[in-house]
């Protein structure tokens, strides 16, 4: 265990920065399957909403830098590779 105050408090910032992270990520990773499930079951009308939500919250985990930035664009732009191929047989 710490001994001194300020590797204390460094320690509980440390665990709560942890488990807001975990939870950024978490909710980000549910949108990207939510969308990815939506083009599986090539349902073209939710997989616009559910694409445009995915990537507010891949930009939105990066701008808290839990991600990095090109982590968060290689996310985006796999997930939009899918979602255009899907509108794309839509025609």
């Amino acid at each position: 265990m710490k001994k001194n105050k300020s590797a204390i408090k460094k320690a509980k910032q440390s665990e709560e920065r942890r488990l807001r992270n975990a939870h950024v990520k978490s909710t980000m990773k549910t949108q990207i399957k939510k969308a990815i499930t939506a083009i599986g079951a090539n349902d073209k009308d939710q997989v616009g909403e559910l694409f445009k939500n995915a990537v507010a919250s891949i930009n939105k985990t990066a701008s808290k830098k839990v991600i990095h930035k090109n982590n968060a664009a290689r996310k985006i732009s796999r997930l939009s590779k899918k979602v255009h191929k899907v509108l794309e047989a839509k025609n």
